[in-house]
């Protein structure tokens, strides 16, 4: 029986765990509320421990084990840093230590979208690249960078945190305490508050009736609905979102100069559609002959691609140190 790898994802709102192959195939995977439990480390092991039921004899093969978590990390220790907005209970902890001691295995911790990064490098949209960038538009936006063949991670860890990147510097405060962030315009937060703003004391508008009469209850996914289905106020926050992607791409291929760019995350399945927007607008910020090397894709976000990207950052670090 061939090697295998644990991956796992931790989101905000969900973790997996999955048992990926050295090709990048999942073949069995779970996922449960992170939250669910007091400790986000009990969820995660009472995952892998379904996982590994799941797959059988074939656990026997699991050699070693990856992590993705939203958040700073320094890697090199398998320790979390601050702030992990998300999943706070995870702030400043040995992670890799913690769970390879539960696990028995070599446990690897990266930031989420840095193991989304070599999971697209390794096995997706990237692969046979030597360079690629995946900017991951969910609840917020994150950024990995994988520039000849190594991930970026900066001094600090925060390598990659193009989602506080200004995109309009006279723009609204972000989430973060800058100003004009790309997540203000593109994140799933950023695009609902924005309609919620706008929708607030307009009882009659269309955003709010689409959310049973709340507009509080508005979401991305119901304003890029509202958007396709003709209502302006909804069309000008998805016209903002595709301007805002396009001039980070912008600036992700004029300076870092990628093969691949790869769009993915919660937000990107109403992303497919407005692709040839979102092009377009990149183009009006991106040197032409960078922009024409570059291959550009929107990848829905998936579980799944979360747990293979885990387990994929696993193999970089044992290729890495080897």
């Amino acid at each position: 029986m061939s090697r295998l790898i644990l991956g796992v994802d931790v989101g905000g709102t969900t973790t997996a765990a999955g048992v990926v192959t050295a090709d990048g195939d999942v073949i069995g995977w779970q996922s449960a509320p992170t939250h669910g439990a007091a400790d986000p480390l009990a969820t995660m092991t009472a995952l892998i421990t379904g996982v590994r039921k799941a797959v059988g004899r074939r656990a026997e093969t699991i050699g070693a084990a990856g992590v993705g978590v939203p958040g700073p990390v320094d890697a090199a220790r398998g320790r979390i840093g601050e702030p992990v907005t998300h999943v706070p209970a995870l702030a400043g902890r040995a992670l890799a230590g913690e769970l390879g001691e539960r696990l028995g295995l070599p446990v690897f911790v990266d930031n989420d979208v840095n193991a989304l990064a070599l999971g697209e490098w390794m096995f997706g949209a990237g692969r046979g690249s030597r360079s690629l960038v995946v900017l991951a538009a969910g609840t917020g936006i994150g950024a990995g960078i994988v520039l000849d063949g190594r991930i970026v991670r900066g001094a600090a860890g925060f390598g990659g945190e193009l989602g506080h990147v200004p995109v309009k510097f006279d723009g609204e405060r972000c989430f973060c305490g800058g100003r004009g962030c790309l997540s203000i315009y593109a994140s799933g937060r950023g695009i609902a508050d924005a309609a919620r703003a706008r929708a607030a004391g307009h009882p009659e508008a269309a955003l709010v009736k689409a959310a049973a009469g709340d507009s509080q209850g508005i979401t991305a996914p119901l304003v890029f609905r509202a958007a396709a289905d003709g209502d302006h106020v909804a069309a000008a926050i998805v016209d903002e979102a595709c301007q805002a992607l396009g001039a980070m791409i912008g600036i992700i291929v004029n300076g870092l100069n990628p093969e691949v760019v790869v769009v993915t995350g919660g937000v990107a399945q109403s992303l497919v559609p407005l692709e040839p927007k979102i092009l377009g607008a990149a183009a009006e910020y991106t040197l032409p002959r960078a922009l024409a090397a570059t291959r550009i894709t929107i990848v829905p976000g998936d579980k799944r691609i979360g747990v293979r990207g885990a387990a994929a950052l696993a193999l970089y670090e044992e290729r890495t140190s080897s």
